[in-house]
């Protein structure tokens, strides 16, 4: 008898969850969608847009929440759609008061987001994908599987919780946004400009896009197209090395997009969008620290608008490379700035809870 209600039961939430899934998720349509929508359900249209306005901004994850639409048109929607909100995981909190954030998604995978906190800024860094399919050598998320494109929704939700951590614990605002966690953005790249849309436009959350930065390991088709999208955000490039040589050894984009056509996009791009580029470099012990390393950088930033973050390395398991020690990545630097270049030395935030630069991995406390 018991187990024939088990059976009866595992049966009932197969059923259940097969209902879940093919319930479509209200945040994938537009504006327009949702009137049309609206409408063809015999509803005025500005109920859409009061719909559209709770989800985005003012980021509803539940129909309950929605207080100003009836409760038919309520019910009606708890009927055929879901909210497939990101929801907090897991919390850690690093000596230095950077917090990493693990987000659950609605299919059971994860993604990492941090929040780094400085005296001036509050910055969310934020993923795209789940895992990687670049395979950078230094990067922990490069070890992992690509499975699967973030959906522009679960972009912003990260966002979103970032934020409210932001209001929680520091009662100030998050002024600051890159795209500089798990996944390539330029891969995703629909999502992450819708993303991005509804981050900075009026009816979302109105952030200034100047504040957001998409950092990228370089695919000079998708960076040209950026140019031709006239994005009004920043963008940042994952060099590390300024000869070919030595970037094919660590990142294997830079077989298919060497530095030549690299320097050829940023250039398109910089025409389009008149936005100076970030080159983001990290300094590896013994492998391009020299002064020789330091003037093929320099050759090749001078051609393009831009400035130049020296970074750190963060150790992670998968990868051999050391850190360079502090002296010589200040020589690094200063040779740089010599030579007129806009030159930033960044510390790492986050490094005793792997959430500093290329450290995210989704390993749990």
């Amino acid at each position: 008898m018991i187990v024939r209600q088990m059976a009866v039961l595992m049966r009932l939430c197969g059923i259940f969850a097969s209902e879940m899934a093919e319930m479509k998720d209200i945040r994938q349509l537009s504006l327009e969608q949702l009137t049309a929508l609206f409408v063809e359900q015999g509803e005025k249209p500005f109920r859409a847009r009061q719909l559209y306005e709770w989800l985005w901004k003012k980021s509803a994850w539940s129909f309950d929440h929605l207080t100003n639409l009836p409760l038919n048109i309520r019910e009606w929607l708890a009927k055929d759609f879901v909210i497939n909100a990101v929801e907090i995981s897991e919390f850690q909190k690093s000596n230095d008061g950077t917090k990493k954030v693990a987000f659950g998604l609605h299919d059971g995978n994860l993604v990492e987001g941090v929040l780094i906190p400085t005296e001036k800024r509050l910055t969310a860094c934020i993923s795209s994908q789940v895992g990687c399919s670049l395979s950078c050598k230094f990067c922990a998320t490069g070890y992992l599987d690509r499975k699967r494109n973030l959906d522009a929704s679960e972009i912003y939700d990260q966002v979103v919780h970032i934020r409210n951590i932001c209001d929680e614990e520091f009662h100030k605002p998050l002024t600051n946004i890159v795209y500089m966690g798990m996944g390539e953005p330029l891969l995703n790249y629909s999502n992450v400009l819708k993303s991005v849309e509804l981050i900075t436009s009026d009816q979302g959350l109105g952030m200034a896009a100047r504040r957001i930065t998409v950092s990228t390991a370089g695919i000079a088709g998708m960076i040209r197209r950026l140019g031709d999208d006239e994005v009004k955000f920043n963008l940042a490039l994952s060099l590390h090395a300024a000869n070919d040589e030595k970037r094919n050894e660590i990142m294997g984009i830079n077989k298919t997009n060497n530095l030549d056509n690299l320097k050829s996009a940023l250039k398109y791009y910089y025409q389009k969008t008149k936005n100076q580029v970030t080159l983001e470099y990290i300094v590896f012990a013994g492998f391009n620290d020299s002064i020789q390393d330091a003037r093929e950088l320099f050759d090749f930033a001078k051609q393009l608008p831009s400035k130049i973050n020296i970074i750190e390395y963060n150790p992670i398991d998968n990868a051999s490379f050391k850190n360079a020690d502090l002296g010589k990545m200040e020589k690094f630097s200063r040779y740089l700035e010599e030579k007129g270049m806009n030159v930033y030395l960044r510390k790492s935030r986050g490094k005793d809870i792997d959430a500093a630069c290329g450290q995210l991995a989704n390993k749990s406390t």
